[in-house]
């Protein structure tokens, strides 16, 4: 299968090596050329535009940041859609709407192209090692045709059902880890005030029935969401308001994991 990959950044690049290692035929596009500069060494083809990338691929994969990228991206000028042909198919890896997915996928139908959406979880380190959790939302065929790519960086590819489910599984994997860090942080900081090292307290807690990936993620800068709020509080805060929509709008209620989430969100805040 033919690949294009569009998204070059700290994951995206990473999941765009490992398809050309795996012998994959892969075109590359970047808004950011020096993003591209990584690949000298590897066969990927540079397209001159999304549409460019599209006439060469089977498979076109997109890794970039927010629903408007993603959206510009495929249905801009020279967009992945005005390059397509009929048979091509899409993969959202980026965290967006699930509406956006959907809506996308009603304009591409159009040229004959299928979208599916395949959110990623693990981050840079885990896609440079072939470990990334790829939470999958399309049509089982579309899914299953695209799977060995997908598991030349995958450790664990899940195919979740119709197109959306994908997202709204990993906006609520979000949700939890943002709500994680609001329960580790003050733990930490009630920790202190008792008298425990916090590095101390960090070592033990990993190794206990309290860990988390939230607690390891913060246990080695003693607790403290300062570093992660400078890098990650947009994005996690981005994802929180997705999922409350959703919530909204299936009346559903949001619960301790919401309020917790929001708890986080105001302590890195304070931190920015």
């Amino acid at each position: 299968m033919r690949v294009g990959f569009i998204g070059l950044g700290s994951q995206g690049g990473p999941m765009a090596r490992r398809i050309v290692e795996a012998g994959h035929p892969t075109t590359l596009w970047a808004r950011r050329p020096e993003t591209l500069a990584a690949f000298a060494d590897t066969d990927a083809t540079v397209a001159q535009s999304p549409a460019e990338l599209a006439a060469a691929s089977d498979l076109v994969c997109l890794c970039v940041v927010g629903d408007a990228d993603v959206t510009q991206v495929v249905e801009g000028a020279e967009g992945v859609l005005s390059g397509s042909a009929g048979g091509g198919v899409i993969a959202v890896h980026s965290t967006i709407h699930p509406d956006t997915c959907r809506e996308i996928a009603k304009i591409a139908a159009e040229k004959g192209v299928q979208v599916i959406d395949a959110p990623v979880s693990g981050g840079g380190h885990a896609a440079a090692e072939g470990r990334l959790l790829v939470m999958v939302g399309g049509e089982t065929d579309t899914v299953e045709r695209c799977r060995p790519v997908f598991d030349s960086y995958a450790g664990r590819v899940v195919h979740l059902g119709d197109l959306g489910a994908g997202q709204v599984a990993k906006l609520l994997n979000n949700l939890l880890f943002t709500a994680n860090l609001a329960t580790a942080a003050s733990t930490f900081t009630l920790g202190t005030e008792l008298g425990i090292d916090p590095q101390r307290l960090g070592e033990f807690l990993s190794e206990g029935t309290a860990n988390s990936f939230a607690l390891s993620t913060i246990a080695p800068l003693g607790g403290s969401l300062e570093i992660l709020a400078a890098h990650a509080s947009g994005l996690l805060r981005k994802d929180v308001g997705l999922i409350g929509d959703l919530a909204d709008r299936a009346s559903a209620g949001r619960g301790a994991v919401v309020t917790a989430a929001e708890t986080t969100l105001e302590l890195m805040e304070s931190l920015r």
